[in-house]
């Protein structure tokens, strides 16, 4: 980068109001109905955007950026960033922020679960969101989910309750390890960036949170998503259940069992991710 340019950017960084008093001059206040809570500590907003690396002139989608706190962080990061929210009071701050970073940030009105994202960005693109808490976990199934693979998105750096973190990142045999784990880790790489204490959000939540970093990886050959989600639903919808109870309702699930050398008498929560894959490929050939 010209050292003018540098000069520039910073600049406008140090133009830029504190946030708590765009958030007083705008009369905002998180709403509880809408899952959000407020980071102030621009460090730690500084980490969370450097998480998926250098985002310099790269595309990134914002879900919820409320205020625009992380959005700070992610443009002085030099990304091209488009923010969904549907809080029609954040408008007016989230505008600011574009003036300050011409041609960076472009903000769409709307619903992150009714809109098409990869339409929206029309580019391969990293998402980074403080996840507002009740739409959180539906966002990331809808991005881990589809036949098509790889997704268009390059990384996945969401804030979550580090409850639901846990349940991610988990390992079998574990209380966390579920459904959620599977998903994700099947054909992508899941870890715990960091954690992030409760007291540095206004209002402060009542659990802790964390950071989750996910990247694609290689899907497994003759896996498909949606039989992989349907033999999860009901192994997990029935945890303390046997497999061969739990299973009852998949049409040939207990013989891609036998095939895959699985006892039925164990428990989801025991299946290593390639066990499932195992499965659900002797499904997949039963179903032909």
């Amino acid at each position: 980068m010209a050292r003018s340019s540098l000069y520039r950017e910073r600049q406008v960084s140090d133009l830029l109001p504190p946030l708590r008093d765009v958030i007083a001059r705008h009369g905002l206040s998180a709403s509880k109905a809408l899952g959000q809570n407020f980071l102030f500590d621009e460090q730690l907003l500084a980490r969370i955007a450097a998480t998926p690396g250098d985002l310099k002139n790269r595309a990134v989608l914002e879900v919820g950026p409320g205020p625009g706190g992380l959005t700070r962080a992610l443009l002085r990061a030099g990304a091209r960033v488009t923010a969904i929210e549907m809080d029609r009071r954040c408008m007016p701050a989230l505008a600011e922020l574009a003036t300050a970073f011409p041609g960076q940030l472009r903000v769409v009105e709307g619903d992150a679960l009714t809109i098409d994202h990869n339409a929206l960005m029309g580019e391969p693109y990293a998402v980074v969101a403080n996840l507002p808490y009740n739409v959180g976990t539906a966002l990331l199934v809808r991005w881990l989910g589809g036949e098509a693979w790889p997704p268009q998105w390059t990384s996945l750096t969401l804030m979550f309750q580090q409850e639901v973190a846990q349940r991610i990142v988990a390992q079998p045999d574990t209380p966390a390890y579920g459904r959620l784990a599977v998903l994700a880790q099947w054909r992508s790489t899941a870890r715990l960036a960091m954690k992030v204490h409760r007291s540095a959000f206004t209002p402060p939540p009542k659990v802790m949170s964390a950071i989750v970093h996910l990247e694609p990886a290689a899907m497994p050959e003759g896996v498909p998503a949606g039989m992989l989600e349907r033999l999860t639903a009901a192994a997990f919808g029935q945890r303390r259940k046997m497999l061969r109870q739990s299973l009852k309702s998949v049409a040939g699930a207990l013989e891609a069992l036998e095939v895959a050398k699985i006892d039925p008498q164990r428990r989801a929560e025991t299946l290593s991710v390639a066990e499932f894959c195992a499965v659900v490929r002797h499904l997949s050939r039963l179903a032909r």
